[in-house]
């Protein structure tokens, strides 16, 4: 699911150990959903998915699941 910013949903939050270069996400709650965007295209497109889907993303991303980009 994507879509644009929504005024009545929480601030965007970035990790604490994002660097300063840029290449980030940011989320926030939305109602019943968690949302995600690029930190370097605010204005673009937002990933929602639930607060379930977003926890196992977390997890796996932890687990070093997800390879490194090059």
């Amino acid at each position: 699911m994507t879509g644009k910013d929504n005024a009545a949903a929480t601030g965007w939050i970035k990790a604490r150990r994002s660097g300063q270069g840029g290449d980030c996400v940011e989320m926030r709650r939305d109602g019943e959903a968690v949302q995600v965007r690029d930190s370097k295209h605010v204005d673009g497109d937002v990933l929602a998915v639930s607060p379930h889907q977003f926890a196992a993303w977390v997890s796996a991303a932890r687990r070093g699941e997800f390879p490194a980009a090059h």
